[in-house]
Formats: structure tokens, C-alpha cells, sequence
């Protein structure tokens, strides 16, 4: 509805002294973009110009969240009314939408070329705001003189390279040096302009319009009425209602590209679909590392990024909040964007920002939003081609922060929030039409198998399990496996007596159907928040003299699991940190030798780990030749309140007891059968001394976020910090086969990458991003950042040159030899 004149008057007055000294006055530009006749800001709906407005920019713009509810609307009213232009055109151009909806998709084959809504091909400009951008009248000289209005990045030109081959397509944010093309087929090239002979086409791709004086009102008529994007279930932001299950479908062609990826490419989150932080390359070695230097720097509109770069046949994929770049990987070039503003209201790690990376697939590209939406992105321009709702209960405090895995034809997607009450689940959708074709929730609704393993007045609805970080996928077997988080409340569980499943879990389920195969519980009854969201490793190795099918993690509990995948069942659990007091070790029956004292109280009891656990999400690997594990331990222990994360302080919770006739691991079918007593565990193995550390005191700091001490997970001072190591684990045997004790505090999230060079780099906790031996641990470079590290690195290859890649503050560095 247009804005009333006391509306407008009052935006005025409050653009000119907040504004205008940075818009210009009228919002013509001046230190910052011009606001008038905006396309930009013709295309924003009101809510994201007021989220603007509210929550500020990464680029610069303050936030105002002082100003008042009703100051907002009249702002933003201001705002639309310089940009009325292609808005208030709809209904005036005498045409009939619907019979121009037809001509678009039928006769006209516009959309062979356009998408809108999702529905169309992504070659041409995507329509679905064309009708906020452009006004009937410049609709019409569009159509029926392309040439006179070429959209940016739909220049043509054609580049012939030194083999002789030639490249024709869209010019894509051309540079001096790069000229990114997008050829006729989708596919992304980038140029170099210095070793190319480059042909610029005048005129568009487009033909005139052919049409009658009525097909062509008609046609306008429904471009205009195009204000925004729908995803492929109905209106974005609409909740989704439970589907029928899909009958199981043929694995994609595209998958190809992921399951079997070309030399050099980073097609997935963990780099391959075992989990493994581990790249074959050897161009970049122990010999000449020595000689890395930086190659390139893209910043990103965004601090502290946990992204995962992925890279795909010369373009890299990165993410931040509600956002997504394709960049040339050689270079760094930017090719195109994709962004919406953060949601308000969002609370917890994606409230925060984070957010760890895409998937890609076929002409896909795929992005958690911070709202937990999931949305399908052309692969070749950025444009929405579908968007879902990943929660059913809009009322609970989902989020979204991590990368979505592809296999076969689904894309596979978890959520966070466990921290907030949530009820956990993990979703897959078609990547061609977002339909829902599985669901499988971490935590079992009242009469499901699991549901008697809550007992107490605590709601299931509420009852964590979040599946925040990607698993991992085994194609042999087409078993999914996936991590899941703490139950909630996370200290208190006077409510919630039992094991507690499916929470510190990894799931084995069937990547078709959602269907559970086994389970196997790290930490039943969870009461120090320590989710087993870090990396799943598979690997296929000699484990003590026989061969097998492994599952390798270290677990935020502080014990080292080697797993049988096929079966679940723990073959070793060793603790990897010194300070551990929770349990004295792993027993036959695959659940922890509790120790007591450790159960938290209002007023407080210290325990090791520490609450941000032993290790976390950042990424692992595991080296084939030196046979190690290579994982960033914290030594560190916290005073755990039962008050913490929602905690009632309704009392002590009751310990699970140290061993019980349910077991750790169970099936699908007979969750809490007792099984065969599996092969004894490994001892508890020594470790080396890491940095000291004191044990803080019960009881100590202010109250902070979620009930913490003040400072958070990691303060500093004296009793807090903690220390760090990078460690290389025998996973033969538990032992640490060498360590680098790290400077400065235990914030750090940076993992682990190894490489058939012999090398492992990682970020050290006293900002460096460094390279040391696999098999000893002898430092062999480092490059300066002064960064806290939230992310883990790659390593690709694009002309036959090695690149090692990662997220540094606000920035993504790229190295490579001279």
C-alpha cells in the first residue's frame, strides 16, 4: 500500500538529517550510491530495505537500531517513492498478464532463455524483479530494440586462446587483466585477456520481439507484474507442509562431477565425499613449500568467515551470510554475486553470521540461508531458480550456517539451533525442483524407536540434536553418515533422563530413502554440550592386521574413535587431550566409564573438556603414507551451571549410568538391542605434555551469552584461554605420533589440510597460516595474518598449476609456487 503524505514527509525529514549526508540530498549520490531511480533498490522488497536500514552493511553503512518501528516504515516509504517509476506501472499497460504468461513460456520462448520464478533456463537475465527494474515503456523498447538496452553482463564476445580454440559468450565483470565469459551453454570461463585474440560482438543475442500489438501489451503487462521471486514449493518464507516420500530415484549424471571430480578440483565441502581433508597433489611438497607466496586476495562482505571454498573446472565457489561468489580460482576475479540481507531476529551462530560454504551440482549451486531456507542458484549467473523452508515449526529458532551436501540427485541439508530448544532433523531435496524427498528427525517424536530413551517432563519438540556440519557419504554402500549436536537443555538433564538419542550421534542412514541403518552414541545423556559435529573421515585401511572399512573421528568429548562403518561398532577409543575428566575410558560395550563428579549444578562444577570440547567442526585428515590423523586438540576445562543453554536449575541431573544393557551402537530396526560384545578397546594412550594450563576456579566471571563467564567459551586471564596442539594421531594404536603445541588462546578453528606432498598446513592459534611435515611435524613456512582462524584450507589446481586456499577474516588468500 502507497505510503500516506505524513509518511513521506516524515521520511523526508529524517532521510535529510540521517541520510542525506552520505546519499546526497533526494538520494542522488554522493560519498555513498545514489538511492533515486535505484534498479538495485527497485528490486528490494520493503523488508529488505528496512533490513538494511536496521542492521547496517559490511561495506560501511552504520546500522540505525534505535530507530523507532513506524520512523522505519517512513523511511523506507521515502525511499520507494524516489524509485516510483517501474513500481506504479503495473496495471496500467492495458494488457492481459496471464495471456502474456503463456506467450512467455509457449509461443515466445522467452523462457528458453529467461528465468522467472525458477521456472525457464538460465542463459539470459533472470525476470523474476524484472517489474521493480524496468517500466512498461522501457519494457517495451527493450523488447523490441535489445540491442539499444543490453543488462550488464549480457555483452557479447568471443576469445580465441593459444591452442586455438575459441570461447563466445556473455562478458562477466570483464577486469584489465581477466575476462570472465559465460559461454552459450552455462559454462563459466575466465579469460586471460593477455594471452588471448578477443573479438567484441556489437548488438544483443536477442531477436526482436516477434509479435502481434496484443501479444506484445500482453507480454508487458506480465513483465511487469513480475515484483519478486517464488521458490519452488509456493511464496518464499511460506511454511511447507509434510509431503507423501518419493519413490527412489536415478542417480544424476551431474554427480559425476563430485563422485569422480576432474585432477584439481575442490567439488565438495570436505574436498571428497569420505571426509577427508586429504588432496593426492604433490606439485606443492615438503622440498619447495619454502617458496609458497600469496597469489591473489578476494574480500568478501563479511568478518570472520568459516567458508570452504569449492572449485569446479576453473571457478571457485565462496559463501558468506546470505550470500554466494563465483570467482575465477586463478585470479581471484569476481564473476557474479548472489545476495539478500541478513534476516532479523535471527539468533545463535547463524544469527552471529557464520556460515560454512556451498554445494554444487550439475547447473546448481546450492546455499543454507541464515533463516535455515535452502535455495538452488544458477550455476552460471547467480540467479534464484528455487527456494524452500527447511523447518516445519516456523515458531522455533532454526538457523542455518552450514555447507549442503549433493549426492545422486539430492541435495542434503541440516540445520542448527540445538543450543535454543529446536527438534533436529536432516532434509533432502531434488536439486531439479526442491521437492522433499526424505526427512529423518535426530530426535524421535513421543512412541517412535528412541523416544524411550527421554524420560522426565523435558519436550521432545525441544530437544536439540542440531545437524549443523556436512557429513560424509560412502558410494559403495550409499550410506549417508552425518554428525549430530547436544540435547537441550545442554547442562541441565533433571528433565531429560536417559541416552538421550539420536544427540552426539553419527547416523548411518541409507542416502536414498533417510532410512537408518545404525547409530553409534559418543556421549549418551550429553550434559557439557560437546556435539559430535566434527568431521567423519572414511577410510579403507589395514587396521590391526585386517582390513577395514573405517570411520575415523575425534570426538569433542576428547577421545579418538576408530569405527567399523559397516557395522558401527567401535574398534578403538583413545583419548587425544590430557585434561579429560569426565570418564577414565571407552568400555567393551562401546559407552564411556563415567567418572563422578562431573554432573553440573547451579552453582557450578569444573570439568574437562571445556565446553567448546576437545576439538570442534573444523576439518581433519588423514595422511595414507604416514598413516597419522592429523586434528587441532584443545587442553582446556570449564565450570559447566546447570542453568546454562535454557537450564532450569530444577536440580541435579541424573548420570546414564557407565554401562547399560542398551549399548552405544544399535540398528534401524532393533534400536536398543543388545549386540555381541565387540573386541576390546584400546587403552587410554600417553601424550606428550602440552603447554600447562590452569584449571579454572568453581565458580568464577560474570554472567555472559547463554549463561557463560564472561569472555565466552575461551576467556582469557588467569584459569582461562586454554591451549592448543596440533597433534598427529596412530590411529593404529591412539598414540600421538608428534605435536606442535600452539601460542596464544584456544579460539581458534582452524583445521587441517594434508597433502601427498608430505605436507599439512593449518592456521596457528597465534594467527599464522603455516606449513609443517607430515611425518615429524618440522615447521616449513608460514605467511602472517594476525587472524583468530574460522575456516579450514584447500588445495586445487587450474592450468596445471597447485593452489593452496583459505578463509582468512574477511578475505580468501590463495597461494601458490612462484
Amino acid at each position: 500500500m502507497p505510503p500516506g503524505p505524513g509518511d513521506l514527509a516524515r521520511g523526508a525529514d529524517l532521510f535529510a538529517r540521517s541520510c542525506s549526508s552520505c546519499h546526497g540530498q533526494g538520494g542522488v549520490g554522493g560519498r555513498a550510491s545514489a538511492l533515486a531511480d535505484s534498479r538495485r533498490i527497485q528490486s528490494l522488497a520493503d523488508s529488505d530495505i528496512q533490513s538494511i536500514i536496521r542492521s547496517g552493511t559490511s561495506t560501511g553503512m552504520p546500522p540505525f537500531p534505535a530507530l523507532a518501528a513506524s520512523d522505519l516504515e517512513s523511511v523506507t516509504a521515502f525511499v520507494r517513492s524516489l524509485n516510483r517509476a517501474a513500481v506504479d506501472g503495473a496495471g496500467r499497460t492495458g494488457g492481459d498478464a496471464a495471456a502474456g504468461a503463456r506467450f512467455f513460456f509457449g509461443e515466445g520462448k522467452c523462457g528458453t532463455c529467461h528465468l522467472v520464478g525458477g521456472s525457464g533456463t538460465a542463459l539470459g537475465p533472470d525476470l523474476s524483479n524484472v517489474g521493480r527494474r524496468m517500466t512498461p515503456e522501457e519494457l517495451s523498447r527493450a523488447l523490441a530494440q535489445p540491442a539499444a538496452t543490453i543488462a550488464q553482463g549480457y555483452a557479447m564476445a568471443s576469445a580465441t586462446l593459444k591452442d586455438g580454440t575459441t570461447v563466445r559468450g556473455f562478458i562477466r565483470n570483464e577486469g584489465n587483466h581477466v575476462l570472465p565469459l559465460q559461454d552459450l551453454t552455462g559454462r563459466l570461463v575466465a579469460i586471460d585477456k593477455g594471452t588471448a585474440t578477443i573479438t567484441r560482438e556489437p548488438g544483443s543475442i536477442m531477436p526482436p520481439l516477434t509479435a502481434t500489438p496484443e501479444q506484445q501489451r500482453n507480454l508487458v503487462a506480465y513483465l511487469t507484474d513480475l515484483t519478486g521471486a517464488m521458490g519452488a514449493t509456493g511464496a518464499v518464507g511460506a511454511p511447507i507442509a509434510p509431503i507423501a516420500p518419493i519413490a527412489p530415484i536415478a542417480p544424476s549424471k551431474d554427480f559425476d562431477e563430485i563422485l569422480k571430480p576432474r585432477a584439481g578440483d575442490w567439488p565438495t565441502y570436505h574436498g571428497r565425499l569420505d571426509g577427508n581433508r586429504h588432496s593426492a597433489h604433490a606439485q606443492i611438497n615438503r622440498e619447495n613449500v619454502s617458496r609458497l607466496s600469496l597469489q591473489w586476495i578476494h574480500s568478501l562482505r563479511g568478518f570472520d568467515n568459516e567458508t570452504t571454498p569449492l572449485v569446479l573446472d576453473g571457478i571457485m565457489f565462496v559463501s558468506a551470510t546470505n550470500q554466494v561468489s563465483a570467482l575465477d580460482a586463478r585470479t581471484g576475479r569476481e564473476i557474479w554475486r548472489f545476495s539478500r540481507p541478513r534476516t532479523p531476529g535471527v539468533r545463535g551462530d547463524a544469527g552471529i553470521g557464520f556460515n560454512r560454504g556451498v554445494a554444487v551440482l550439475g547447473s546448481r549451486v546450492f546455499l543454507i540461508t541464515d533463516n535455515a531456507h535452502l535455495l538452488a542458484l544458477s550455476r552460471a549467473n547467480g540467479a534464484l531458480v528455487w527456494e524452500v523452508v527447511l523447518p516445519e515449526n516456523l515458531d522455533q529458532p532454526y538457523g542455518g550456517t552450514s555447507a549442503p551436501l549433493v549426492v545422486g540427485n539430492l541435495v542434503i541439508a541440516g540445520v542448527s539451533g540445538g543450543d535454543m530448544g529446536i527438534r533436529g532433523f536432516l532434509a533432502a531435496y531434488r536439486v531439479d525442483t526442491g521437492d522433499e524427498v526424505w526427512r529423518f528427525w535426530t530426535v524421535p517424536a513421543p512412541g517412535e524407536p528412541g523416544s524411550e530413551t527421554w524420560k522426565g517432563h523435558a519436550s521432545l519438540d525441544e530437544g536439540g540434536g542440531a545437524t549443523w556440519l556436512t557429513g560424509s557419504y560412502d558410494p559403495e554402500t550409499g550410506t549417508l553418515f552425518w554428525p549430530t549436536g547436544n540435547p537441550y537443555p545442554d547442562t541441565d538433564g533433571s528433565g531429560r533422563e536417559g541416552d538421550n538419542l539420536y544427540t552426539n550421534s553419527v547416523l548411518a542412514l541409507d542416502a536414498e530413502t533417510g532410512k537408518l541403518r545404525w547409530h553409534y552414541q559418543f556421549t549418551p545423556h550429553d550434559l557439557w554440550d560437546w556435539d559430535a559435529q566434527e568431521p567423519l573421515v572414511l577410510v579403507d585401511a589395514v587396521f590391526q592386521g585386517t582390513m577395514r572399512k573405517l570411520l575415523l573421528q575425534a570426538n569433542r568429548n576428547g577421545f579418538f574413535y576408530v569405527l567399523d562403518r559397516t557395522t558401527g561398532r567401535p574398534l578403538a577409543a583413545t583419548p587425544f587431550v590430557q585434561k579429560l575428566t569426565w570418564a577414565s575410558g571407552i568400555g567393551p560395550d562401546g559407552r564411556p566409564r563415567l567418572l563422578p563428579g562431573n554432573t553440573p549444578d547451579a552453582k557450578g562444577v569444573t570439568t574437562c573438556p571445556a565446553i567448546r570440547g576437545a576439538t570442534n567442526w573444523m576439518s581433519t585428515s588423514y595422511n595414507p603414507a604416514t598413516k597419522l590423523f592429523y586434528v587441532m586438540a584443545v587442553e582446556n576445562c570449564f565450570v559447566y551451571r546447570s542453568t546454562m543453554f535454557g537450564g532450569g536449575g530444577r536440580g541435579r541431573g541424573t548420570p546414564p549410568p557407565a554401562s547399560a544393557s542398551a549399548p552405544a551402537i544399535a540398528t534401524a530396526d532393533e534400536p536398543t538391542a543388545p549386540i555381541a560384545p565387540p573386541a576390546p578397546i584400546a587403552p587410554p594412550a600417553p601424550i606428550a605434555p602440552a603447554a600447562p594450563n590452569v584449571v579454572p576456579a568453581r565458580g568464577a566471571g560474570p554472567a555472559a551469552t547463554f549463561g557463560l563467564p564472561g569472555g565466552g567459551f575461551n576467556r582469557g586471564g588467569p584459569g582461562g584461554g586454554g591451549s592448543m596442539a596440533l597433534r598427529a594421531i596412530d590411529i593404529q594404536t591412539g598414540r600421538i605420533a608428534w605435536q606442535l603445541p600452539q601460542i596464544g588462546n584456544s579460539n581458534n578453528y582452524g583445521g587441517t589440510l594434508s597433502t601427498a606432498g608430505g605436507v599439512v598446513f593449518y592456521g596457528q592459534a597465534s594467527g599464522e597460516f603455516a606449513a609443517v611435515d607430515a611425518a615429524t611435524g618440522a615447521h616449513l613456512w608460514h605467511f602472517e595474518t594476525q587472524e583468530i582462524w574460522k575456516s579450514s584450507p584447500i588445495t586445487y589446481i587450474v592450468n596445471g598449476k597447485q593452489y593452496i586456499a583459505t578463509a582468512s577474516g574477511p578475505n580468501i588468500l590463495a597461494f601458490a609456487l612462484p
